[in-house]
């Protein structure tokens, strides 16, 4: 039996990166999976290299709707939802004398509002069902302060202290729903790349340069060791944790 055998399973954010990586390894350990994404041609490519009871959805986690369309979606093929991850993210670099308010709206709407959104909707599906595991991909930048990426520190740091906020919530009024967060270093993503690729050539060296210090084990995280946090978190083994993070990160904030 897997780890997740059986278990019905919503992951945002699934296209790339660190969701689809947490969506192979769940696939790998019994669970069906709803792969949800604003990219629909990365997903339907992604969903392709599953071989497992998975499904795809077009998804704008902002979109409070759209949302609800999906858990429907995961209702009505499965019947319930046992665990929901909220991976998707961006980031987008910038200092609080350079970001601009439309970069820190669009920032905190996504990687923050929209998180909300799903937990809420996440709890509301789980209580129907008996309850569930929801981890939250929040970052250490939500712990230490890096000017580089302000709006970025502020969402993710956000994340991190609603979790325990629902987490408390729900275990103070006996849902059985636990409420994690997945807090990563850096990792070798799309997102992470593209964010240095940004930068000016001497910034993005610099920058590149003062991560790869920073950490004691020297690299960069491969998705698939901050998936295998996400799958703990999601199994029955981490059945007395909640309102936790868990820091995967190489030894950075050590």
């Amino acid at each position: 039996m897997g780890r997740l055998q059986g278990k019905v399973c919503l992951i945002t954010g699934a296209a790339s990166g660190i969701g689809l990586a947490t969506a192979r390894r769940f696939v790998e350990e019994g669970a069906k999976v709803m792969l949800s994404d604003i990219h629909e041609q990365a997903l339907a490519d992604a969903a392709q290299t599953l071989n497992g009871d998975v499904a795809t959805a077009r998804h704008d986690v902002v979109d409070d709707a759209q949302w609800s369309a999906v858990l429907d979606q995961v209702n009505s093929r499965w019947g319930r939802l046992d665990v929901l991850v909220n991976s998707a993210g961006i980031g987008l670099p910038g200092t609080i004398e350079t970001q601009t308010d439309e970069e820190w709206d669009q920032t905190i709407a996504i990687n923050l509002t929209a998180v909300m959104k799903g937990t809420r909707k996440g709890i509301a599906a789980m209580k129907a069902s008996g309850g569930g595991s929801i981890i939250n991909v929040a970052s250490i930048e939500g712990i230490l302060g890096e000017p580089l990426v302000m709006a970025y520190n502020a969402s993710k740091g956000g994340v991190r202290i609603f979790s325990k906020s629902a987490a408390k919530l729900c275990a103070l009024e006996g849902y059985n729903i636990r409420v994690n967060c997945m807090c990563p270093g850096f990792v070798e993503t799309a997102m992470v790349r593209d964010a240095v690729a940004s930068m000016e050539p001497a910034m993005a060296e610099a920058f590149t340069a003062k991560v790869l210090a920073s950490i004691p084990m020297g690299r960069m995280a491969q998705p698939e060791e901050i998936a295998n946090g996400i799958l703990f978190l999601a199994s029955d083994e981490s059945s007395f944790m909640t309102g936790a993070d868990l820091i995967i990160d190489g030894g950075h904030t050590a």
